[in-house]
C-alpha cells in the first residue's frame, strides 16, 4: 500500500491519427515517468480525435483488448507506469462506446468504463450511452474511479464511486473554452462534497471549429485545487496523500445522510 500516488495530467490537442497519437504518448509517457509520476492521465478520446463524426468513430472503433490497448500496454510497461486513455469502444449493438481504460505498469487491463452522460448532439451522433454505472477498483492500495467528462458534472457519478469507497475520481475530458465553471465550480465542489481527490485532464487547442479550454485541474479532499493547468500543452504533476485524504474525511458530511430519504 503506497502512501502516496503522483499523477501526471497530459493537457494536449489532438493528434492527426492514432499512430502519431501513439508516439506521442509515447514521449509523454517517458518524460512523466522521468519526473516521478506513477500514473499518466490523458483527455477523452485521447488516441483517435473526439469530433471526428460517427463515420470515423465507427472505423476506429476496437474491443478493449485491442490494437490500441496492446499498443497503450506497451508504452506503459516500457515505461514503468500506469495510463488511462480514451478511445472509441466497439459495440455489437450500436454506435461505439465513448470508452476510458486504465492499464497498469505491467501493461495489464485493469478497468474499462464507458461514458453514461452524453453531451448534447456531438455525442449522441457519434455513441451509445454506457449501460452502467462506474465501478470502483483497486491499485496500489488506492480505491480508485473513472468518469469521463460530462459525468462530473452531474452529482451521482461522483456520489456512487464515494459511496463505493473511492480515494480518487480521475477524469479523461475535452471540455470547451465556453464552459470554464466546471472547473472554476463543479471540480472543488465534487472534491469536497464526496471527500475525494478529482483529476480533471482536458484538451486544449482546436479540433475543427471546437476550442478546448485545458485548465487541467486536480483538486484535493477538502475542495482545494491543487493543480491546475492554464490553456496551451501541458504536462502537469500532482501527489495524492493518505495523510490528507484521512484529514479530509475526519469533516466528512457523508455520515450524517439521511438514507431513509
Amino acid at each position: 500500500m503506497d502512501d502516496t500516488l503522483t499523477l501526471a495530467l497530459w493537457q494536449c490537442p489532438y493528434a492527426g491519427s492514432p499512430s502519431q497519437a501513439l508516439v506521442l504518448l509515447d514521449a509523454t509517457a517517458a518524460q512523466a515517468r522521468a519526473q516521478g509520476a506513477d500514473l499518466l492521465l490523458c483527455p477523452e478520446m485521447s488516441l483517435t480525435g473526439y469530433q471526428i463524426g460517427a463515420a470515423g468513430v465507427a472505423a476506429l472503433a476496437e474491443p478493449a483488448d485491442g490494437a490500441l490497448a496492446q499498443a497503450v500496454a506497451g508504452i506503459a510497461q516500457r515505461h514503468g507506469l500506469a495510463i488511462v486513455y480514451g478511445y472509441p469502444e466497439q459495440n455489437d449493438h450500436g454506435k461505439p462506446w465513448n470508452a476510458v481504460q486504465f492499464i497498469d505498469a505491467d501493461g495489464q487491463r485493469v478497468a474499462n468504463y464507458r461514458k453514461t452522460h452524453l453531451f448534447g448532439e456531438i455525442d449522441r451522433a457519434q455513441f451509445s450511452p454506457g449501460p452502467q454505472a462506474p465501478a470502483a477498483f483497486a491499485w496500489r492500495g488506492w480505491q480508485l474511479g473513472l468518469l469521463i467528462c460530462y459525468d462530473i458534472e452531474f452529482p451521482e457519478p461522483a456520489r456512487g464511486l464515494a459511496l463505493q469507497g473511492v480515494d480518487a475520481v480521475l477524469v479523461p475530458t475535452a471540455n470547451m473554452i465556453a464552459f470554464d465553471e466546471v472547473q472554476r465550480v463543479l471540480l472543488p465542489a465534487r472534491a469536497l462534497e464526496n471527500r475525494v481527490y478529482v483529476a480533471y485532464a482536458n484538451a486544449c487547442g482546436e479540433e475543427g471549429d471546437t476550442t478546448y479550454g485545458g485548465l487541467s485541474t486536480v483538486c484535493a479532499p477538502d475542495g482545494a485545487v491543487l493543480d491546475q493547468g492554464e490553456r496551451d500543452e501541458t504536462l502537469r504533476f500532482a501527489t495524492l496523500t493518505r495523510g490528507a485524504l484521512a484529514e479530509a474525511r475526519r469533516h466528512s458530511q457523508l455520515r450524517d445522510r439521511r438514507t431513509d430519504f
